[in-house]
């Protein structure tokens, strides 16, 4: 059962990937929308990420900066997150994974909140984190 269920994953996964490779988010409409943006007009830390997904399966590394530079941040921590996985399971190691400490989900909510934060203020420099 537990094998079904990663395969499910993976499928789904992959036809998430072709799906985003395939449509450009940048000229359809029927990809959901954020709700924060179209009620309020503020981006959220996420806001870019379905633009950002679609640049990043064609190779255009600028373009995922200028979506949104978080998602670069969370790619890396899940490369870190399962190449440590990887590297203990295979290779028997011991090797800590600091994901599991108790302070890693406050330093993630902090960087999360100030780039939510900066990302909002309608001046230069903070303007370019918000999606182009």
């Amino acid at each position: 059962m537990v094998k079904l269920k990663y395969f499910g994953f993976l499928f789904l996964g992959l036809f998430l990937a072709l799906l985003y490779f395939y449509i450009n988010p940048y000229n359809v409409n029927y990809f959901p929308k954020c709700p924060l943006y179209v009620t309020t007009g503020i981006y959220c830390p996420g806001c870019g990420s379905q633009r950002a997904t679609y640049e990043l399966l064609h190779f255009h590394f600028i373009g995922v900066l200028k979506q949104n530079i978080l998602y670069i941040v969370g790619i890396l921590i899940l490369a870190y997150h399962l190449i440590i996985s990887l590297l203990n399971t295979v290779f028997n190691k011991s090797i800590y994974n600091y994901i599991y400490h108790p302070k890693t989900p406050w330093i993630i909510l902090i960087i999360i909140l100030v780039f939510w934060i900066l990302r909002n203020l309608p001046f230069y420099p903070f303007n370019l984190l918000a999606p182009h």
